[in-house]
């Protein structure tokens, strides 16, 4: 049996397109809305049973080919010690943000000795996941780890986390081997419990200059994907000024709605490219869903392979109806024809 996105993250293309949303599972769907009523985000996270069942939530709507973990980048934090929950139309926010040297090496050593929950979870997933679909698991990169931990909160342009990072390189380098750490330890965690693939969220990358991602950030990126024996992507926003080191040591790169596919496919010629229907179409109508949806496609035959998903995650007032229906219309689309016709 044909494991579509599998296929598609060792360079092979199938007759029908691979196709997953960003989050797919969560507030879009009324189903989500009832299982985690009245249970705190970080708590629904590590509830197995509840992390499992809004997990595939989105694969029986959707029919979508591939069930993303349900988590936060913030689970690992608190897994590994760290005082942090999710605050109601706020997102992240820390107990104590770091801001110092002293702050970084008062951070508790990261063991994941309590992630049963985690493991239990993606068991419960794999149980039920029909074959042909594809379980990936996921962590946050440690620079978006750390421009929250920095922050304290979520911000729109890291001033802090930048800051510390061109005025004490020593700390920062500091910080981000400890987040490297957790979040390889997270990924771990789940793909010896079963997911078949990961990626990789770099969130807030694209605040930074290709000359400090490439100082600052990628050798720890690099470093979370020490013992990771499964097929990885790797994603972050306005990342276009440095996608081919985001590329490298992986298999794919997810690619923001910013960047055409056939341009991204010329900066990572080599590498399965993931993307990048602007999320902004999924209210425009369905015809215009469908010429941007075909036209990504045309795009994507550029790479090796392509994995259709969003150029970034759904938003919460998505009809799920337009999501469904998208994803039988890509289903439906014939490669062959297509790539006759280029």
């Amino acid at each position: 049996m044909t494991i579509r996105i599998l296929e598609a993250l060792r360079g092979q293309r199938t007759p029908t397109l691979p196709v997953w949303f960003m989050r797919q599972a969560g507030r879009s769907l009324p189903e989500y809305q009832q299982a985690r009523k009245d249970i705190k985000m970080l708590d629904s996270c590590l509830m197995p049973e509840l992390a499992a069942e809004i997990t595939l939530q989105p694969v029986r709507r959707h029919n979508v080919d591939a069930a993303i973990f349900f988590s936060d980048i913030m689970v690992p934090l608190r897994l590994a010690g760290v005082d942090v929950d999710i605050a109601p139309g706020v997102g992240p926010v820390l107990g104590s943000p770091i801001r110092s040297r002293q702050d970084v090496k008062n951070l508790p050593t990261p063991t994941f000795d309590d992630a049963g929950m985690i493991a239990e979870a993606i068991r419960l997933i794999r149980a039920e996941l029909p074959t042909d679909k594809t379980l990936l698991g996921f962590a946050g990169a440690p620079f978006t780890l750390a421009a929250y931990m920095v922050e304290g909160r979520p911000s729109k342009d890291h001033l802090r986390a930048r800051a510390l990072m061109y005025s004490d390189p020593t700390t920062w380098n500091t910080l981000l081997s400890w987040c490297a750490t957790v979040s390889n330890l997270f990924l771990r965690v789940q793909i010896e419990a079963g997911a078949q693939g990961v990626q990789l969220f770099d969130s807030w990358a694209g605040s930074l200059s290709r000359t400090a991602y490439e100082t600052y950030v990628l050798p720890y990126s690099r470093r979370t994907l020490e013992e990771i024996t499964v097929p990885r992507i790797h994603f972050g926003t306005y990342t276009n000024q440095f996608l081919d080191l985001m590329a490298h040591g992986f298999e794919a790169v997810g690619v923001d709605h910013r960047t055409p596919l056939d341009e991204a496919a010329r900066l990572v010629p080599d590498t399965v490219l993931q993307g990048n229907i602007d999320p902004a179409l999924l209210f425009a109508g369905q015809d215009a869903l469908h010429a941007h949806a075909l036209d990504v496609v045309r795009r994507g035959l550029a790479a090796p392979a392509h994995i259709v998903n969003l150029g970034h995650g759904v938003p919460p007032t998505t009809d799920p109806g337009v999501l469904t229906e998208l994803v039988a219309f890509l289903h439906d689309i014939e490669i062959d024809k297509l790539t006759e016709e280029e």
